[in-house]
Formats: structure tokens, sequence, C-alpha cells
């Protein structure tokens, strides 16, 4: 069964930092891109930083570049987001998507994340 499980979500105040994580099981984690979107109430899903499979391409959004890391780690089958800065405008559900070219995508539940004082 196919599974990706979004964590560490929560509470945080401006400038302040979180890191998410995105497990996966039931598949061959390895051989999948990796991205990370969000969406905010009222407004449409965005991507926010995807990395490939082995992790030699990596792409941020504009809105988060100098203030969000994205990794990966085969070996634990997961993915994280290092947010930094943050800002009120990051408050969004928080998504993971893995995506193979051939055997298709799958998204996680999502993660709340609210930046506020």
């Amino acid at each position: 069964q196919v599974q990706l499980v979004e964590s560490g979500g929560g509470l945080v105040q401006p400038g302040g930092s979180l890191r998410l994580s995105c497990v996966a099981s039931g598949f061959t984690f390895s051989t999948y891109a990796m991205t990370w979107y969000r969406q905010a109430p009222g407004k449409e899903r965005e991507l926010v930083a995807s990395i490939s499979s082995a992790g030699g391409n990596i792409n941020y959004a504009d809105s988060v570049k100098g203030r969000f890391t994205i990794s990966r780690d085969n070996a634990k089958n997961t993915v994280y987001l290092q947010m930094s800065s943050l800002k009120p405008e990051d408050t969004a559900v928080y998504y993971c998507k893995a995506r193979n070219i051939w055997t298709g995508e799958y998204w996680g539940q999502g993660t709340q994340v609210t930046v506020s004082s």
C-alpha cells in the first residue's frame, strides 16, 4: 500500500523555523522525484520546492528561495523541507508528492503550517 505521510507542521511565530518530513512507503522511493506543494485558504495549490530522484536537481519557488531547503534521504525513504525566516504568507497546508514518469504520482494528506504572532 502506497503511503506518503507528512509531519512537522504547527504554529510558529514570524521569523521562526520548522522542518517538515514526508515518509514514503509502498513504492521504490529512490526512483521518484519529490515535490513539496502548499495551499493557502482560498488559493490554488502552488509548487514550493522539488528534488530529483537522486537529489542532484533542485528547484524552488521564487517566494521561498533563500529561506527554504529541500533535501532527501533515500535510505530513510524521506524528503524534508527546512523552512526558515517564516512569514505569515507561508501559512498553508503543505503536501508532498512523489512522481515517476513511468508509474505515476502519489500525494500525501498534508500538514498544516501556521505562521502567526
